[in-house]
């Protein structure tokens, strides 16, 4: 294969160039300014070839060739060869047209709550929120800046059944000490602003799923007869970006796999709302090494959940402010 990777397809399968077309996803809504929808600029044609030649490496040649250029080996096959196919477009993109690094968020801010429950998950059970954690994930330095944690007092139910106690380690002298609700999130709202998101630095959430912010705390707003906090209706659903950035089915999106198929183990205690955070965010890292602009895909529109198309503007949360009681 010709280009700056010198790539060999492999012996006895002729190399072909099919029709190939960038999508607005494939490039995460990327786009050059001189022509938005124009892809017969030759620099498509030489990604679309390489893509081609790494399509039909075999895992050890991917590996070999990543290691070449100092990118992270571990992982399974699909994800080696989403990681070479960016690094590769990134650079011939980057000859064309310098990127602006300042228009992506600065902070991306991990949240994964843990909540009351019953063995079985009776549909009738209502959730309320036992520990509230944020991880701050710098996304110039792609590192862990800061994290906060802090349990919360359930009232609807406040005797923790055994099975909860059991899955999240948090016992029951652990919340009758807690706060309750609306006071332990004025603490996460004085954080953040000691942090200045949404002031001086721009910043969005990103959660494991849709339930943390559809069901977990939609709910729990009800029950504390508070409004729904501004800063928390728009956010990153990682197993939505993982699966299209990755193109993998839904069922392996979970946390679990996720960290396994990107060659990486589970670090501290599952279902530790902390430690799940951690976790989530070093995904996170790992896929903006990888080359994905993650950005907000879920939003809350009067108590519904919506999705928001990759098109749409990338815009920072607000800064964040305590929400109204409300009867």
């Amino acid at each position: 294969c010709h280009g700056p990777f010198r790539l060999r397809p492999r012996p006895g399968r002729p190399r072909r160039l099919q029709h190939y077309r960038i999508t607005d996803q494939e490039t995460n809504g990327k786009t050059s300014t001189a022509s938005s929808n124009d892809f017969s600029d030759p620099v498509y044609k030489e990604i679309a070839i390489t893509n081609g030649c790494i399509n039909r490496m075999t895992r050890d040649e991917l590996r070999s060739k990543l290691a070449e250029f100092k990118l992270e080996t571990r992982g399974v096959k699909d994800v080696l060869k989403k990681r070479l196919k960016n690094y590769y477009k990134k650079q011939k993109l980057m000859q064309k047209e310098p990127v602006n690094g300042d228009s992506y968020y600065d902070y991306i801010c991990v949240v994964d709550f843990e909540a009351t429950c019953e063995e079985g998950n009776p549909p009738e059970f209502i959730h309320e929120i036992i520990e509230f954690p944020l991880v701050l994930l710098n996304t110039h330095t792609l590192e862990i800046e800061d994290t906060f944690q802090q349990y919360v007092k359930p009232e609807m139910n406040p005797k923790l059944s055994n099975f909860c106690i059991s899955l999240t380690g948090i016992t029951q002298d652990i919340v009758d000490k807690a706060d309750t609700f609306p006071q332990v999130l004025q603490n996460v709202i004085e954080w953040m602003r000691q942090r200045e998101l949404g002031t001086k630095y721009s910043y969005t959430m990103l959660t494991d799923g849709s339930w943390d912010m559809s069901k977990f705390l939609s709910t729990q707003c009800r029950i504390s007869h508070i409004k729904y906090p501004s800063f928390a209706k728009k956010w990153i659903n990682i197993r939505k970006s993982y699966g299209n950035f990755y193109k993998v089915p839904r069922k392996q999106t979970k946390l679990t796999i996720m960290l396994e198929q990107l060659g990486m183990d589970y670090d501290g205690r599952p279902h530790s709302g902390l430690d799940d955070s951690k976790n989530i965010a070093r995904i996170a890292i790992r896929m903006l090494q990888d080359g994905c602009e993650l950005r907000v895909n879920e939003r809350m529109h009067a108590g519904q959940l919506m999705t928001v198309s990759s098109s749409a503007p990338l815009e920072g949360a607000p800064a964040p402010q305590m929400p109204r009681y409300r009867n």
